[in-house]
């Protein structure tokens, strides 16, 4: 890059987060309130609050798991729904950033290219691109990426045979055009995850027909998507019937997930009996709703009020269980030499992984591959100083993780305060067994091994299994073990 397209030094923060979405504003709300002494900066690269849920726009985008959890424990979600649309996360992010005067501390269309550590300064120099195309420089002494687990600019590139020969529109979910017209269309949507299952009800209702085309089927679930009319709802104030309700929310969906994998036979046949009940006479469980795993081997999928089973008692909605086996001009031709007619593929294959997004790090000029690195408290990464990421849970809540983080990295800057340090890098073991970060069997879930940080098989290096013990640990635990400080010749911190 030309160096004479960069600007000095913009601003100097004690923390920068990286994000304006979920992760990256509960991270401000926690600074502000327990180091409340500390400047901190958040940079977001598009030009709103919302961070994947104001990227994602196909239609019907809704979260996966509740609002009462998966919202803020200080701004609690009021509505009575537990699943909602995109754009009412967005909504609530940015109330909430507005009621707690975080919004004041977040710069758009600031894109971080670069960071590298400078020990002689024991601070991090951002390279960060402007909207015009410029770079500015910003130093901070504490870096927190807010940013997700996988990459904005570029979808997972589906690997299906023979997709190049298809002369109709592909779409990934991830790039979904605005002006898409889908009515009347035939439309065949590759996939059997959370998007899928979303897609396929709102598509059924302009689509001439839908077909889901899945490998493998998943286990879904129907709840009840109406919440807030409880005895408590009306007995109590607001805040606290609605902080009840976030704790029931957790507590069912660890019961769930405890019960699936303590009796997975006896969960597997419960869940396809609700299953078959919801079904037309027409559509079988096996094989469409008969998956390889055990429950919670990958994540539950819920259909709010059962929409998903109500598109597929329609007449334009189907599922069909297959594998391609290539595509010609205008269809998918299958491993069962069937042909599935289609105007509009879309893919919905999963994700590509990335913590970290697009942003190149270096300590002291050497280059740094995250994907090298071993998690400490699945927080901070090994040889890596001052530099913490927000991941969520696959088997609750992504707020849940994200705030267990915070929570910790709160701890440890206020333990650095005390000590006079202004370093923390985690130093693992030899002898560290290396295991994924997620134990999970999603397809694009493991091909993304290779591209994401490690989790160990003991210490503060195992991964996070559990939320109520992940969350004493961080605001109880141990935060010097496996941690080497530093102190500069800098103001600490």
């Amino acid at each position: 890059m030309d160096s004479k397209s960069i600007r000095q030094v913009d601003s100097v923060y004690d923390v920068v987060i990286v994000g304006a979405g979920i992760s990256g504003i509960n991270a401000a709300y926690r600074i502000q309130e327990k180091l409340p002494n500390l400047t901190y900066a958040i940079l977001e690269g598009r030009e709103r609050f919302g961070g994947t849920w104001d990227l994602f726009r196909y239609p019907g985008i809704r979260s996966d798991t509740d609002l009462h959890s998966f919202g803020f424990s200080w701004f609690p979600w009021v509505e009575k729904r537990a699943i909602a649309d995109g754009a009412s996360i967005v909504r609530y992010l940015r109330s909430a950033a507005e009621k707690e005067g975080i919004d004041r501390h977040v710069q758009f269309k600031r894109s971080v290219l670069s960071a590298n550590w400078i020990s002689a300064e024991q601070s991090w120099s951002l390279m960060v691109e402007t909207d015009s195309g410029e770079s500015v420089e910003y130093q901070a002494r504490f870096l927190i990426l807010g940013s997700g687990y996988y990459d904005y600019k570029e979808p997972l590139e589906p690997q299906i045979p023979g997709l190049g020969n298809f002369r109709g529109q592909v779409i990934h979910p991830q790039q979904w055009p605005e002006q898409l017209d889908y009515a009347d269309k035939e439309v065949v949507i590759i996939g059997s995850g959370a998007t899928a299952i979303t897609l396929l009800p709102n598509l059924a209702n302009k689509a001439k027909q839908v077909t889901m085309l899945q490998r493998s089927p998943t286990y879904i679930l129907s709840i009840d998507n109406n919440t807030g009319n409880s005895w408590f709802h009306r007995i109590l104030p607001q805040l606290w019937s609605f902080k009840l309700s976030r704790w029931g929310f957790i507590w069912t969906t660890a019961i769930i997930f405890w019960l699936c994998r303590a009796f997975p036979n006896a969960a597997r046949s419960r869940l396809q009996r609700w299953v078959a009940e919801q079904l037309p006479a027409h559509v079988p469980v096996d094989p469409h709703f008969t998956p390889l795993y055990r429950p919670w081997d990958q994540r539950v999928c819920f259909s709010p009020n059962g929409d998903f089973f109500k598109a597929i008692r329609e007449d334009n909605a189907r599922l069909v269980t297959d594998h391609v086996s290539t595509m010609n001009e205008n269809a998918i031709v299958l491993s069962s030499g069937n042909q599935l007619k289609a105007d509009i593929i879309v893919t919905a294959t999963g994700l590509k992984l990335k913590v970290g997004g697009r942003i190149h790090f270096k300590v002291d000029g050497e280059p740094v591959e995250l994907s090298d690195k071993i998690a400490w408290r699945t927080a901070m990464l090994s040889d890596v100083p001052n530099l913490a990421f927000m991941i969520g849970y696959v088997n609750a809540s992504w707020t849940l993780g994200a705030d267990t983080a915070a929570h910790l990295i709160c701890r440890l800057l206020q333990h650095m305060q005390k000590k006079g340090k202004t370093s923390a890098v985690p130093r693992s073991p030899n002898y560290i067994q290396q295991r994924p970060m997620w134990d999970l069997d999603a397809t694009y879930a493991k091909k993304a091994q290779k591209t994401m940080p490690k989790c160990g098989d003991s210490g503060p290096w195992k991964g996070r299994t559990n939320y109520f013990y992940d969350l004493w640990c961080a605001k109880n635990g141990n935060i010097t073990a496996g941690l080497e400080f530093s102190a500069g010749e800098n103001d600490k911190f």
